[in-house]
């Protein structure tokens, strides 16, 4: 049995093991296992009822993760996204006054826009438009945005005043004081090349948090997964097609777009997938089980789904195959029975693992020409923009705005791919619709 899955997921292609992916498939969903709580808390606000939308957020991470295992084979975890849920709840719902139903069907359309694109092979052309420049700029962007959130979330930085928007926490407080020390630990491990440090790391400081009394223990282990069916196929699609509603549709399908192009090539690079020329081999893979899962999570009653950036935990861990993804898949699917017990993790233990990738993520930047200011700006700008604007997409749209600036103000214009225009154009409209 071992051997089979070894031989299908490939694992001496891609230098791992069993038990290597079987640590970093749990390290990433103990990174990413906080959704299960705050997603359905974001839709609340939109009307849609938490208990079915806590199953639906679950069902829709199993089935895009378990796509994303045996169709592409790839170490990405898939779930609903974070800025989009916000999205429909406050703006599309709560501001503009749709109903979650109507909000739901648009995510739906732009799904079906994903998966023909991605048939079609316009992704991957588009994505293979991107300069190294840029795609080198998604991982560091990445990789430091998810330490400022591990920052934030252990409470070691914190919201300042303005003129000083962020300042150093509270040290003497028993969750700070446990995130310092869960953080020095978890560097000791991987210094000294413990297999599973960051795991380790947050399970350690899980029960020291526990034993101080700092985190409480659920009343129960064990809760049976709620009714999904108040939601299930709920879909209001004429509401949706109405002329107003196109522009909705449209900023659904950039935001989903650029985030997840940017996450598959930043974890892609870190993960050491990328072939000689930049691109992620067979990619059409991955972002079909991305778009797939998009289409199926509005069934659900869910929203917008894509590759999650904490997948970059158990690409740390060692994760390179399809496995990694189908062990974070299993958990979740775990977690419809044990979700009392998953979500016990508090934010500052697993923010220590997303404050160590950014020093992993930082590596892509030596291969960026700093000597050629068309390629260093619009890298410069994409990484500090995901960073202090706390946007991804935000980061990502200067990046593809400023690189054609850039080389037609220097007459080297013939150095951009045609699809570069394409996001350009996308990238204003993003700026125009959707971004917050």
């Amino acid at each position: 049995m071992t051997s089979r899955i070894a031989t299908y997921f490939q694992f001496q292609r891609f230098g791992t093991s069993m038990k290597r992916e079987i640590i970093a498939g749990l390290t990433t969903f103990l990174t990413m296992a906080y959704i299960i709580i705050v997603n359905p808390a974001i839709l609340e606000n939109a009307g849609i009822p938490r208990g079915p939308s806590t199953t639906a957020t679950i069902i829709a991470a199993v089935f895009g993760t378990v796509l994303m295992a045996f169709f592409a084979n790839r170490p990405f975890a898939i779930a609903p996204y974070m800025s989009e849920n916000a999205f429909i709840a406050f703006v599309v719902v709560k501001v503009m006054g749709y109903s979650w139903q109507t909000a739901l069907a648009a995510v739906f359309f732009a799904g079906v826009i994903f998966t023909l694109l991605t048939l079609f092979k316009v992704r991957s052309w588009l994505a293979e438009s991107i300069p190294l420049s840029l795609k080198c700029a998604f991982a560091t962007g990445i990789g430091l945005f998810l330490t400022f959130i591990g920052l934030n979330e252990t409470g070691i930085v914190v919201l300042g005043v303005p003129g000083a928007p962020v300042k150093l926490g509270d040290l003497s407080h028993p969750s700070v004081l446990l995130a310092v020390f869960g953080l020095l630990f978890t560097v000791v491990l991987i210094s000294r090349k413990v297999l599973g440090s960051m795991m380790i790391g947050i399970v350690v400081t899980t029960i020291a948090s526990i034993i101080l009394k700092v985190t409480p223990l659920p009343q129960s282990f064990v809760s049976m997964p709620p009714d999904i069916t108040p939601i299930l196929f709920k879909l209001d699609f004429a509401g949706a097609l109405t002329p107003g509603f196109f522009p909705i549709i449209l900023t659904i399908f950039i935001m989903a777009f650029l985030d997840t192009v940017g996450t598959l090539l930043g974890l892609s690079m870190r993960a050491d997938l990328l072939d000689e020329n930049g691109n992620l081999p067979e990619i059409e893979k991955p972002m079909l089980a991305d778009a797939l899962a998009t289409v199926a999570a509005p069934l659900l009653g869910t929203t917008t789904t894509g590759a999650y950036i904490e997948s970059a935990a158990g690409i740390e861990e060692g994760g390179r195959t399809g496995f990694t993804a189908l062990v974070t898949a299993l958990f979740f699917l775990l977690a419809l029975f044990f979700a009392p017990l998953f979500t016990i993790v508090p934010a500052h233990a697993y923010g220590i693992a997303l404050i160590v990738i950014g020093s992993y993520m930082i590596s892509p930047l030596a291969k960026i020409d700093f000597d050629d200011f068309t390629e260093l700006i619009p890298a410069f700008l994409t990484v500090v923009l995901m960073i202090f604007t706390y946007n991804i997409g935000v980061g990502m749209t200067a990046g593809f705005i400023a690189y054609p600036l850039m080389k037609g103000a220097t007459g080297r214009i013939r150095e951009m791919k045609g699809g570069m225009w394409v996001l350009a154009l996308l990238s204003l409209s993003y700026f125009l619709f959707g971004a917050k």
